[in-house]
Formats: structure tokens, sequence, C-alpha cells
């Protein structure tokens, strides 16, 4: 983990992003899909801020509108550039938001679909250096042969095309994709869920590594508490579309003061096999986010749910330093964390 560091690069207030439901031969509108519902969050330099949570909570879809990969229905997202001077994403227009891409870069989930399998690799990875006018001709491939060199591939590979390169590798060529207009922060899309574990732990101390030459901000977004544990200072825990847990890593994994955090912690696999397993298991479906339920949206499956959780939404408050929490009770129920969770070496 990263050197304390009180500079905020990324502040993101109030972001929400509704899909709209459409049916019927007119394509009226009957609804919304509230996949991102009032999040705020901020991000420190040089640290790594972990969003966690089920599938389909819309920790994608955030990662997207903080880029503005996907154009979000409200809020800001304040980013601050190498320059110093915070800038909302969401207010810039188009060639404003195309140069700020520069230091706002993404690698993505699926190494087998993120790579134009008609392009080489050196082209793949020179291609934002030639789009922003940073170099061309033989300065491209020096510099892809330095990224290369610099994730751990061999710059002869540079000619062949992405079939030839097993997942692992692939995923290095996103990385050095992202990295070869010198951003300052990447969000990195469950990078290494689609690889085997062995892979996993080289590609994440890869990250490791390049985030302390480098400098580098990331937004991890996972699903695996083990790989979240290991990479991340800060730990975001989201559950249909909202934030309801948000602390320093050790702390959240230690000590949680939500539920929803409680039964995931119990969900994590054990480091020695013999330990028995005493896994909370929640009953009922996950809320449909097109149509939640009023309050707190996880009170239907919760077993500590009072009667003011169904009608009330929890405002996301500070309990104690750093440590913020969106339920009622969160102040009166004592939960049980696990010890620190084994870290992937």
């Amino acid at each position: 983990m990263t050197a304390i560091n009180d500079e905020i690069i990324l502040d993101v207030k109030n972001l929400r992003k509704y899909f709209p439901i459409k049916r019927g031969l007119l394509r009226k509108t009957v609804g919304q899909v509230k996949a991102v519902d009032d999040v705020s969050f901020t991000v420190r330099k040089g640290h790594t801020f972990g969003l966690v949570g089920e599938s389909g909570c819309g920790k994608t879809t955030t990662g997207r509108c903080i880029l503005r990969l996907i154009e979000p229905t409200q809020g800001n997202v304040f980013f601050t550039p190498p320059d110093g001077t915070p800038v909302d994403v969401n207010a810039l227009d188009s060639s404003e938001m195309r140069a700020m891409r520069r230091h706002m870069q993404i690698v993505f989930q699926d190494p087998f679909a993120s790579l134009n399998p008609r392009l080489t690799v050196k082209q793949i990875v020179g291609e934002p250096l030639v789009v922003n006018k940073l170099a061309n001709g033989k300065d491209v491939t020096d510099r892809v042969a330095e990224l290369l060199e610099a994730v751990g591939l061999n710059s002869s590979l540079m000619d062949r095309y992405p079939y030839a390169f097993s997942g692992g590798q692939r995923q290095r060529i996103g990385i050095a994709r992202a990295l070869a207009v010198n951003p300052s922060l990447i969000v990195a899309d469950e990078p290494v869920s689609a690889l085997d574990v062995s892979v996993q732990a080289q590609v994440l101390n890869l990250m490791e590594d390049l985030q302390q030459r480098l400098g580098l901000t990331y937004l991890f977004i996972a699903h695996d508490l083990s790989v979240i544990e290991h990479i991340s200072d800060q730990v975001a825990v989201m559950y249909v579309g909202r934030i309801v847990e948000t602390a320093p890593t050790e702390e959240i994994f230690n000590q949680p003061h939500h539920p929803y955090t409680e039964a995931l912690l119990s969900a994590a696999p054990k480091p020695n096999p013999r330990m028995k397993s005493d896994r909370i298991l929640l009953t009922g479906e996950v809320a449909n986010p097109g149509n939640p339920p009023s309050g707190c949206h996880f009170h239907p499956r919760c077993r500590y749910a009072q009667p003011i959780c169904s009608t009330e939404k929890p405002v996301l408050q500070e309990i104690k330093p750093g440590h913020f929490v969106s339920c009622h009770r969160s102040q009166e129920l004592s939960l049980r964390g696990i010890e620190y969770a084994p870290a992937i070496k």
C-alpha cells in the first residue's frame, strides 16, 4: 500500500446514472433503472480506492461515468490533472474532454474483447500516442518498446497480433496502452477477474510496482475481496447503485458497520481449509434497480432490519474518522469482520 497523501485527485459528488425503461410500439418511457444512485466519494493522489459489490450493483457504470464513457444523468466529478487545478469533468465539452482523457485512462475487464484483433500490438499500444499527437514514426516504435518492457513483455513481440498472447499477456498489453499517454488516474475495471489465480497475482503485483514507480492513482473495481484487500488503501461497498459503507481497508475488513458488508466478508474464502465456515446466507433476491424497495435497499434481506429501514432512506454518515456508513443502526450493531484477509503474493 502507498504512503499517506492528503491531496485529493478525484472528488465524486452525488453521481447518478439512470437508464430509461421503454415499452410499447412507441417506445414510451415507463420507468428508470437507477444503476448509480447518488454516489459520492474521494480518491487521494497515489492511492488505490477499491469499489466492491455484487455483480450488477453499479460498480462498472460508476467507473465509466467518471470517465464519461457513459454520460451521467446527474452529479459532479472533480478531477485534478497534473497542473493542480480541479476540473468538473461533467462540464467539459467534447474537445475539452478529449484532452482531459490523456490524464484519465481505463483498463478493461476482458483482455480478449478489449484488444482489436486486426491490429498488431505496436498499433494497439501506439494508437493513443498518434491520436494525441505525442509521437510519430520511430518515436512511436521506441515508446511502444519501452511500454512493453515496463509491463513485463519482450519488445520484440510488438509486431504480433493479440491472438498470439495468453490472457495475462493481453491484459499487460491493455495496461501498456493505458500508460501510453502518461495518465495520473487509471480506472481498473475488474482487470484480473478473467484471469487464473496465479496470473492474477502477477498482474496485481505489476500494477502495484507501476503505481510506485509512476505515481499512479487507481480506482480499482472488483468483486473479489482478497484482491481488494491486497491492492486497496480505501474501500467502498456498493449495493444496488448506492455506496453503503466506505473506510480504510484494514478497518472495513476487521470491523464493518453495515450488515451487507458483514455478509460479504463472511463469504470470503478462509486461508485454512480446516477453519469452519460461518457464512451469512442472505434470504431473498437482490433488489431490482428498476423498482427498488423504499427506504434502505437492503432491508428486505437484512436480518437486523427495523420498521424505519423500510420507510426512510439512510444517509451516508461519518461514524468515526474516515469511516462512512449508510445504515440506521450502524451505531448500535456489533458486526463481525474477518481476520485480515490473506493477501495474494
